[in-house]
């Protein structure tokens, strides 16, 4: 069987239980499921089983082979091919929003390009009750097996819209009456700022930050109190705060 493959022309894989049962409790195709040889027990014997239940291809290999499949990563003895990521349309997740009467809060990302970051923010987004995650084509990393595993499952339960121009979003998005709040260290401190109504906050990476265009358009910038000697938090950090300062805000 020809193997799924991802813009890349690679595999496209899940790695590691959280991801493999994330993906089969909630629906998601599984084209071969590779198990490795042996015994099996706890959380696995449970994913195996709930595949077999689905009809899953389920191979049996040795460890090694799984390290390989893997790069060496932490596949906890389970790895699955499945397609693509679907990624989600914003005009269909602005109107689910609306039909659920709720105050959008997105989460824009401008030059995220580190794998583990983008997975850390998609499972904070979904703790703090985000609706949908909005990634440029071309200044963040797309969806890839260690995105999948750095989320620990919850990308399965995340809206990951996908646009050509973050700018023009912005401005989509200002049309739907959302406040844009952009994260940037010379801005006000968060605690200054209301953040209960609709609002997409925009987190830039670590190193430059927002671009220009985009900061110029956001509707407020805010800033986290730095106290120690270092100026600058993880960009996943950073994002997480602003997250649950909005969310505390909201409730």
């Amino acid at each position: 069987m020809k193997n799924p493959k991802d813009e890349n022309g690679t595999p496209f894989v899940l790695v590691g239980r959280n991801a493999v049962a994330e993906a089969i409790n909630s629906g998601k195709t599984i084209h071969r499921l590779f198990v490795k040889k042996g015994e099996i027990e706890g959380s696995l014997k449970v994913i195996v089983a709930k595949a077999k239940g689905q009809g899953v291809v389920i191979t049996f290999v040795p460890k090694e082979k799984l390290d390989d499949m893997s790069d060496g990563g932490r596949h906890q003895g389970i790895i699955a091919h499945c397609p693509p990521y679907d990624y989600a349309d914003l005009d269909e997740v602005l109107s689910k929003i609306a039909e659920a009467d709720q105050p959008p809060f997105l989460i824009i990302l401008d030059k995220i390009f580190d794998p583990h970051n983008f997975g850390a923010i998609i499972r904070t987004a979904l703790a703090c009750a985000a609706h949908a995650i909005i990634t440029p084509k071309r200044r963040c990393v797309g969806i890839t097996p260690a995105v999948v595993s750095a989320s620990a499952g919850a990308i399965e339960h995340m809206p990951i819209c996908r646009v050509t121009n973050i700018s023009q979003t912005i401005d989509h998005l200002k049309t739907q009456n959302i406040w844009i709040v952009g994260a940037d260290a010379a801005g006000q401190t968060i605690y200054e700022v209301p953040l209960s109504g609709p609002i997409a906050l925009v987190i830039g990476n670590e190193g430059e930050g927002i671009s220009r265009l985009a900061k110029e358009k956001c509707d407020f910038l805010v800033s986290l109190p730095m106290r120690g000697p270092i100026p600058s938090l993880n960009a996943s950090v950073a994002a997480a705060v602003c997250m649950y300062e909005i969310l505390r805000n909201r409730h």
